[in-house]
C-alpha cells in the first residue's frame, strides 16, 4: 500500500515495473516517483560519500539502492512499533494493525488489502485493542503519539520546515521516540539526508569498519557519523547497513556449506 493505492512492484530487465491494483487513476505517477525518490540524482549522492574502501565496496555491492519517502504518520507509527523487534515481527504487527483497524482497499481482482490506520482511528482505540496486535508495551506509545498529534501538540507537517536538530527534538517529544527512531523518521519520511540513524546493525558496522582496534563509546560514534559521511549521510547509512547485512549473510552461508 502506497499512499492509499495498492501497487505491485516487480523487478524487470529495464528496471522496476509498477502496476496499480486498484481502480485509482494510474495516469499520473508523480506520487510513486516521489515515494521511490526516482528524481534524486543517485550518482551525485554517491559521489558525495567519503572515498574510503568501505564505502566504495558498499556502493558496488548495493548498486542502485535508493531510499523511500514515506508518509510521516505511517512512518512514525511503524518505527515506534519496531522498537526491539526483528523485521518479521514488525511486519506481523503492522499487518495485524492494518487488517483490524485500517480501511479495506479492493482491487478489480476481488482481492482486499488494508490501509494503515489513521491517526484518529488509533487515538480512539484502547490500549487493550492495540495490544491484540502483538505490540506489547508499544501500545501506549502509539496511542499517546496519536493523541498528541490530535491535540495539536506536534504538527507533523511543520517538521518539514525545521532544521535537523529542531526537527529531531520535536519528534522526540513523542512517547517511545528516541534519537534513533527520530532520525529514521527524518530520513525516510521527511528527506533529511543528514540524518544518520544508528541501530544495532549500524553500530556494529561502524565499529567493525572504522574502529577495528578501538572501542569508541556511543557519543564518539555519533560525533563521527555527524562529521564524516557528508551531506548525504542518510544515504551512506543505508549503503553501509545493507552491505553489512548481505556480507554477513554470505559469510554465514559459506560457513554452512563448508560444514
Amino acid at each position: 500500500m502506497i499512499r492509499g493505492r495498492w501497487v505491485r512492484l516487480a523487478d524487470g530487465r529495464g528496471g522496476i515495473t509498477a502496476t496499480v491494483m486498484t481502480s485509482a487513476n494510474a495516469e499520473d505517477w508523480t506520487w510513486l516517483i516521489d515515494y521511490l525518490e526516482l528524481n534524486v540524482n543517485l550518482s551525485s549522492v554517491q559521489q558525495s560519500f567519503p572515498a574510503d574502501e568501505h564505502m566504495k565496496r558498499a556502493v558496488t555491492e548495493c548498486r542502485g539502492l535508493r531510499l523511500l519517502k514515506q508518509e510521516p504518520w505511517e512512518c512514525l507509527a511503524s518505527f515506534i512499533l519496531s522498537s526491539t523487534k526483528q523485521i518479521v515481527q514488525i511486519q506481523q504487527i503492522v499487518a495485524l494493525l492494518c487488517e483490524r483497524f485500517g480501511q479495506p482497499v479492493r482491487s478489480p481482482r476481488a482481492e482486499t488489502w488494508f490501509s494503515f490506520p489513521s491517526i484518529d482511528r488509533i487515538a480512539a482505540l484502547s490500549e487493550a485493542e492495540l495490544r491484540c496486535c502483538k505490540m506489547g508495551f508499544r501500545a501506549p506509545y502509539l496511542k499517546g503519539t496519536a493523541e498528541m498529534i490530535l491535540r495539536g501538540e506536534v504538527n507533523l507537517e511543520s517538521v518539514r520546515t525545521m532544521d535537523l536538530a529542531t526537527a529531531r527534538a520535536e519528534l522526540m517529544r513523542f512517547p517511545g521516540v528516541g534519537r534513533k527512531i527520530a532520525d529514521c523518521v527524518l530520513l525516510f519520511a521527511y528527506g533529511f539526508q543528514q540524518a544518520f540513524p544508528v541501530d544495532v546493525w549500524v553500530l556494529k558496522a561502524i565499529k567493525q569498519l572504522y574502529f577495528p582496534r578501538r572501542r569508541p563509546n556511543g557519543k564518539k560514534i555519533l560525533r563521527f557519523t555527524e562529521s564524516y559521511f557528508g551531506p548525504n549521510a542518510g544515504y551512506a547509512q543505508q549503503y553501509i547497513f545493507h552491505y553489512m547485512r548481505t556480507r554477513i549473510g554470505r559469510v554465514e552461508r559459506r560457513g554452512n556449506e563448508k560444514n
